[in-house]
Formats: structure tokens, C-alpha cells, sequence
């Protein structure tokens, strides 16, 4: 039996949560089922680069081009991208904001929208990553929900646990300095944090990020606010290590990795009340409206100013992220791949 998965966003000098998400079922399906072949398909622009790393013994690399490679018995498509229709097909799906809001350029809307609704029309089954996801795979593209799965994310191993000594009075934001992520209006909430505090912005920059940084120019606590741009792993590390708050507001996100693996660090979490992010901290965070700033303001000075509740998020944040495992999130994939093959195939 062969496998084949698109294994294009696994590669990059700066992987985005799809890149990690990639990386993770790739290299965890193999581990776990060593006697299945596993073919990783890269795009042309991917596929000589792809050279340049090390895949498992059971696995070889195919061009992606057009279509599937023929001798695939099930084609699983890791980033709601899908061009040829194949006999067996799923499609992970991370989010759909691009149709939902005005997160992007029109153009960018356009397509992306087109190649959203091809993929789910070729597909025999939908992974989604959450089920705010879910619910907006059957909004938008009019899946039929017996078609799709749930299966979410893991966090990422903690290279080294969290101390206490080690914090700072710092509040850190990880992702795409962008309009979703809500910057603007968590710029102006921390405007009302007691002094001492600092805010880091560690991420790349993306659509309406110019917005943000403008308004940071303004700020009134301009100096007491650092914008990083995307940062290595090894300096992710060391700000999870340094802070004491993880502020993220974000207005739209289909999962939201960063706050598993900021729980999981030991920070406590301060984030949106809307989308996915209640379903992935549970009763292990703060929440506040996105749109309100006097919302974020209030419970950003909450936070900030009372010890015993972000030890009390800790705690509650390890035992809420430990329920989120790339283990899991593998075998439930796999699970999905036996309703395709037959469950005697899969042994």
C-alpha cells in the first residue's frame, strides 16, 4: 500500500503553522507505520530543494504536478489544495478567512476561494482542525458534514520547563503581524498596562501589517513595545521562557497553534472569545471580546496585576494543552485513511 502527501509546505526556512503541522503527520505517520510506503510529493517549485533533506527510510519523494502520482492508493492533500481529482483523496482544511472576512486582497480572495471549493469537490473526506472549522468548511463550501472529520492540532515538545525566576513583566504575541491578528486594538489595550510592562511581537509580516506598525509608531508606549519580525525556534523559545502574559486577540483563527504551545510553556493565556480559540483553551484562559477594546484592556490589566491568577492559569494551562498531542492528532488521521482503504488493509 502506498500513501502519498503533498509534503510541499513542509519545507522553508520559515514554516508556518501549516509547515509544522506538515512536518508533524509526515514524519509521525512514518514512525508510526513503518511497513506502509509513503510517498511525499513536493510541488515543482519544492521538489529539487526538497533534496536537501533527510526523509525516512519507508518514504521517497514524487513531483507533484498536475496530478497524483498512479501508483497512490489514497492522496492526502495537507493544505486545502487539491488539482486533480484522484480515486481516493482527503483534504486538510486549517481555516477559511479568507472567504469569511477582509483579511486579504480581493484578488488573493478570489483565488484561494476558487482552488477552497475545488479542493472540497475533489475530495472523498475533509479533515478539519477544529470544528469552528468544520462549521465553516459546510458554510462556505457547502460540504456535507457526513464528509468531514475532525482532528486537531498537537502542541510542539517543550525543549526545557517554564521557571518562574526566569519570567519578565513581558507580553508576547506569536504570529503574522497582520489586520486578523488584531494588533491595533491590543497596542491599545497594553497603552493601559501599569509601567514596567513591556510588549513583544514576534511573527512575520503580512497583509495590513503596515496598520499596525503605524499605530505602534504613535503608541504612547512606544518604547515599551518591541516588534521582533519571524524569529528562529531557539528565540521563540527563550521569549516563551521570558514571559509572563501570552496576549493573543486574534480575530479569526481556525485553530490557533501558538496558544497549545504557549499553555504548554507555562504562560498564561489571554485570547479571543470567538472562532476556535475557546474550543482549543477551554476553561484554561482568559477570554475577551476581540472587538472591544475596553474588553482586552480590562482583562490585559487583570492579568498583568494579580500573581495568583496567572499561576492559577498555569497550572490550568498545562493540564488543558497535555490533551493535544501530535500522537493523537496522527492516529485520528490515520483513522481517517481506514475509512477510505478498509480497515483490514491498514492491519
Amino acid at each position: 500500500m502506498k500513501i502519498a502527501l503533498d509534503a510541499t509546505y513542509s519545507l522553508g526556512p520559515n514554516p508556518s503553522g501549516v509547515g509544522v503541522y506538515s512536518k508533524e503527520i509526515l514524519y509521525g505517520l512514518t514512525r508510526a507505520h513503518p511497513q506502509t510506503r509513503f510517498l511525499f510529493c513536493y510541488r515543482p517549485h519544492r521538489f529539487l530543494p526538497s533534496f536537501a533533506t533527510r526523509i525516512p527510510s519507508n518514504a521517497s519523494r514524487r513531483l507533484l504536478w498536475k496530478s497524483v502520482p498512479a501508483s497512490a492508493d489514497l492522496f492526502h492533500a495537507l493544505n486545502q489544495r487539491v488539482e486533480s481529482r484522484h480515486a481516493r483523496t482527503v483534504v486538510t482544511f486549517h481555516d477559511l478567512f479568507v472567504m469569511s472576512g477582509e483579511y486579504s486582497t480581493p484578488e488573493f480572495r478570489e483565488r484561494f476561494s476558487a482552488q477552497a471549493r475545488a479542493a472540497a469537490e475533489r475530495s472523498d473526506r475533509i479533515i478539519a482542525v477544529s470544528r469552528f472549522t468544520a462549521q465553516q468548511v459546510q458554510q462556505y463550501l457547502h460540504v456535507d458534514p457526513a464528509r468531514i472529520r475532525v482532528v486537531p492540532h498537537g502542541v510542539r515538545p517543550v525543549p526545557h520547563p517554564a521557571t518562574t525566576a526566569a519570567k519578565e513583566p513581558l507580553i508576547l504575541f506569536v504570529g503574522a503581524i497582520q489586520r486578523r491578528k488584531n494588533i491595533v486594538r491590543l497596542v491599545r489595550a497594553f497603552e493601559d498596562t501599569d509601567p514596567g510592562w513591556k510588549l513583544v511581537l514576534a511573527g512575520s509580516y503580512g497583509y495590513g501589517s503596515l496598520e499596525a506598525l503605524a499605530r505602534i509608531e504613535t503608541s504612547t508606549r512606544k518604547e515599551d513595545i518591541q516588534v521582533l519580525g519571524y524569529v528562529s525556534d531557539a528565540e521563540l523559545e527563550r521569549l516563551y521562557q521570558r514571559a509572563s502574559v501570552f496576549a493573543f486577540p486574534s480575530l479569526d483563527e481556525g485553530f490557533g497553534m501558538p496558544l497549545l504551545d504557549a499553555m504548554a510553556r507555562g504562560v498564561p493565556v489571554l485570547t479571543s472569545n470567538s472562532s476556535a480559540m475557546p474550543e482549543v483553551v477551554g476553561d484554561a484562559a482568559l477570554l475577551v471580546d476581540p472587538l472591544n477594546v475596553e474588553s482586552i484592556t480590562e482583562d490585559l490589566r487583570r492579568i498583568t496585576g494579580d500573581a495568583a491568577l496567572r499561576d492559577e492559569l498555569i497550572r490550568s494551562g498545562f493540564a488543558r494543552s497535555a490533551l493535544f498531542t501530535w500522537e493523537k492528532a496522527v492516529e485520528q488521521t490515520w483513522s481517517v485513511y481506514g475509512e477510505l482503504l478498509g480497515k483490514e488493509l491498514l492491519g
